[in-house]
């Protein structure tokens, strides 16, 4: 069981909550063990709409595998705003300090400043707060103009819709792109990437489309990552020929099918190394049968 816990503040927006909710409810129909609770420092919060929220005051232990996730709130600046217990930012910093994951949304970033999780981290928030955050965190390395940062379990998003990317990416990388693919189409929402490539999803970068046919093809190839395809095996998976499925999916994608396998594994080996694998064991668990073609494609 992986518990989701948004941490809610006074004049939150409903969509920096609701987006990323939506996300893990329908990965809790995906793949079982996802269990959602909202908490705060009373018993209910008012969002900024008006609309009256329940939450509990009570803060739950959490193990590694948990995330607290905060959503934004009202801010056209962000000092004096946002108010929370110091019993709220301690659970908060154990809860990191002791291998969880805590992200952000829009506002949501200055909660984890003021919880010591930004120092020394890259991250990110809504254009309109950039240069107040850096000012109010200046050990912290604020990324401008990109969706969302992740830093050492610390993941960070600009604000309003970009929270459902970030929740989509944190699904990816929990249980795979497909299972992230299904929820971005079953919640009709399409990439919108900037900035900075390392925080650019593959996955919805390339899914953009509205091409059934490649997205079956995509299915395939996400869902079998490590394996060897050949454009024969994906033509009868698509139903098509091979010289269809080249052109459809260099039409919907930009790439060849193999340059987009290529791209997924290279993402998901970033990851495993930044979550300290070597090279070589992360060329092999992605399927790559030695670190030269990881290292080559990690250099372009």
């Amino acid at each position: 069981m992986t518990r989701v816990v948004f941490l809610l503040v006074p004049g939150v927006h409903l969509l920096d909550l609701a987006g990323p909710a939506q996300v893990f409810s329908s990965a809790a129909d995906l793949v079982d063990g996802y269990e959602l609770s909202y908490v705060g420092d009373s018993d209910s919060v008012l969002s900024h709409q008006g609309v009256p929220l329940g939450t509990s005051p009570s803060l739950p232990s959490l193990d590694v595998h948990d995330l607290v996730f905060v959503p934004g709130w009202r801010s056209p600046k962000i000092v004096g705003t946002g108010p929370l217990s110091t019993r709220a930012l301690e659970w908060l910093r154990t809860h990191h300090a002791s291998g969880g994951t805590v992200a952000s949304v829009c506002a949501g970033a200055e909660i984890l400043g003021r919880a010591g999780l930004l120092d020394g981290r890259r991250c990110t928030t809504h254009h309109e707060l950039q240069d107040e955050l850096a000012r109010r965190y200046p050990a912290a390395r604020v990324v401008r103009d990109v969706l969302f940062v992740e830093d050492n379990r610390v993941v960070t998003s600009a604000g309003i819709a970009s929270g459902i990317d970030l929740a989509l990416h944190l699904v990816a990388v929990r249980h795979g792109p497909l299972v992230a693919a299904a929820i971005a189409r079953t919640m009709v929402v399409y990439a919108r990437r900037n900035g900075d490539d390392q925080q650019a999803s593959v996955l919805l970068r390339h899914r953009s489309h509205i091409n059934e046919t490649v997205h079956r093809i995509q299915d395939v190839i996400e869902s079998r990552l490590t394996d060897r395809l050949s454009l024969a095996e994906l033509a009868v998976a698509a139903g098509c020929s091979e010289r269809t499925v080249t052109r459809l999916f260099g039409r919907a994608t930009g790439m060849t099918p193999l340059k987009y396998q290529q791209a997924l594994r290279v993402e998901r080996a970033e990851h495993l190394i930044g979550q300290g694998a070597t090279v070589e064991t992360a060329a092999r668990n992605v399927g790559f049968e030695d670190a030269r073609m990881l290292r080559r494609l990690r250099s372009r």
